[in-house]
């Protein structure tokens, strides 16, 4: 299977001649059989275009012309009354007679056939063809023309307008490499210079501690909801986090360790060093510059980052603040607390004063009257009722004396007496129980009054017994308030710097100047379009 070689386009250059320059015989329509006049052979040297008209058929086939093309050229060989024996050997004797023929006005002398001599003497078809180069006489004058035409001088005009454009552009390329250079590129070149040569490493020592309540295995299971979890004490971990970050801790850690004479070293680059007479405020910024702290309220986990210019004074630093953040945690709970117990305590005291007082009147009622007014109340009751059986048997016996016919009189005198002597003894006996004597109140009075303070004695009991067990559950539930804080990464001293972080400081300050920029320069056109319209 053979392919359809490609066509080749050629650019061929269009001449007029020149005034004043003596056509060619072939150029005056002279016939391409006919001889050329003597004269005009004289001295006629072949050139290298007309050399290289005698290639071989070859060559013609590797150009790689259309069907189209090669037709085309046998019908204008025979157009000029050659004799081709192929198609490109018709190309081949075009070529060898100087005739393109691929050129557009032969191609249209061709199609026209318009081949009539003008008043010249010279043909359409000889006017419109474009001869190959050619070796002219010496004499003739070929200097080009210094008229351009129209589309000449169009063409130098775009090629003007082009340049003027092209530099332009190359101005305004350059004065925003200028700008981008001196608001953008020489900043951060200074920027990085100093987080690379300048900044002094600081050494960070990161450490965590969490607060936790005492074990309430012991206390009731619906005690508190949250107990045992890190909400019960989310509210101990806020304080604590405030307090460390606050001035108060500052000035605790300065008195002790030094924090302003450590920040005030000669050694500290001038930006990040803390003049040895700034105020409490200015120490206070960079304290918490250089403190960091966290609170993870899922886990209750404070963390917390504290970074120094030398590892060992930041692993100190950080365990001195853990220790301030256990007391603040004790002083947090010790309060609470301490208001439970002592208000347990204080009832406990009442109770105790209430029952001895119970007592000692108890004690007091007992010395100033019988010792057992309820025993005394039952022996005179034993005795009231002996008397009146013996009363009763002295009447029965006296009834049956008066009975009879003939009393015996003594002994119903007898009788008699010893029944009015049961009576007064009796009546007696009664207003021991009912009557109250001089000084002294009745036996009733007193019994009432003794039970009265035995049920004080025993109510002062039971409520000293609640107080000793309110005390109880009141020293539980402080125990359960109590709170601890354990450390579960303990601070280490670093043996690495960890700042500056140079090149993510330098790509930082690279974004910021460039979005300062872009910000100036869009807030400027802006201004400036509104300013022209």
């Amino acid at each position: 299977m053979t392919t359809k070689p490609k066509a080749r386009k050629f650019r061929i250059r269009r001449s007029t001649p020149q005034a004043g320059v003596e056509a060619t015989p072939e150029e005056a329509g002279a016939q391409p059989n006919e001889p050329a006049p003597s004269s005009t052979k004289e001295g006629q040297v072949s050139s290298a275009r007309e050399m290289a008209t005698s290639q071989n058929i070859d060559d013609i086939r590797k150009e790689g012309l259309t069907g189209r093309q090669l037709r085309m050229a046998r019908r204008m060989a025979q157009k000029h009354g050659l004799a081709p024996v192929s198609d490109f050997d018709a190309v081949r004797l075009l070529r060898a007679k100087g005739i393109d023929p691929f050129q557009r006005s032969t191609i249209l002398e061709v199609v026209t056939g318009n081949d009539k001599p003008d008043s010249d003497g010279q043909t359409a078809v000889a006017k419109s063809r474009v001869q190959l180069p050619q070796t002219l006489p010496p004499e003739r004058q070929t200097l080009p023309s210094t008229e351009l035409s129209p589309a000449d001088r169009r063409a130098a005009e775009i090629m003007d307008i082009q340049r003027d454009i092209g530099k332009r552009r190359r101005r305004k390329l350059l004065l925003l490499l200028s700008r981008l250079t001196a608001f953008v590129f020489l900043p951060t070149l200074v920027a990085g210079y100093y987080y690379y040569a300048v900044a002094t490493p600081m050494y960070a020592t990161k450490s965590e501690f969490l607060i936790l309540t005492a074990d309430g295995s012991g206390a009731a299971a619906s005690a508190s909801l949250f107990s045992g979890t890190s909400f019960a004490t989310g509210q101990d971990s806020i304080a604590t986090q405030s307090y460390l970050q606050s001035k108060d801790a500052m000035l605790r850690l300065d008195a002790d360790l030094g924090f302003r004479s450590h920040f005030s070293q000669e050694s500290i680059d001038p930006i990040q060093r803390l003049d040895p007479e700034a105020s409490n405020e200015a120490a206070y910024k960079l304290y918490k510059k250089y403190i960091k702290l966290g609170y993870d309220p899922t886990e209750g986990v404070i963390k917390m980052e504290l970074s120094t210019a030398d590892p060992e004074v930041s692993a100190l630093f950080s365990q001195r603040l853990i220790e301030y953040a256990e007391e603040r945690v004790d002083e947090l709970s010790r309060e609470k607390r301490l208001d439970a117990v002592e208000t347990a305590i204080v009832g406990l005291e009442e109770a105790k004063a209430e029952r001895r007082a119970a007592q000692e009147r108890m004690v007091q009622l007992q010395e100033g009257t019988i010792l057992d007014p309820e025993g005394e109340i039952a022996g005179i009751r034993q005795l009231v009722s002996t008397v009146e059986l013996q009363l009763q048997e002295k009447q029965l016996a006296l009834d049956i004396q008066l009975n009879n016919t003939r009393p015996n009189k003594a002994k119903v005198d007898a009788l008699s007496s010893e029944i009015e002597v049961l009576t007064a003894e009796l009546d007696k006996q009664k207003a021991r129980l009912n009557q109250a004597t001089e000084g002294h109140s009745s036996l009733a009075s007193q019994t009432a009054e003794i039970q009265m303070a035995q049920a004080d004695l025993a109510t002062a009991d039971l409520v000293l017994q609640a107080a000793l067990e309110s005390k109880r559950l009141s020293e539980i539930e402080a125990n359960k308030q109590v709170r601890y804080l354990t450390v579960s990464v303990r601070p280490v001293a670093s043996q690495d710097p960890s700042y500056p972080r140079a090149f993510e400081n330098t790509i930082l300050a690279f974004l910021i100047f460039a979005g300062i920029y872009l910000m100036i320069s869009l807030t400027a056109s802006i201004l400036k379009e509104q300013v022209s319209s």
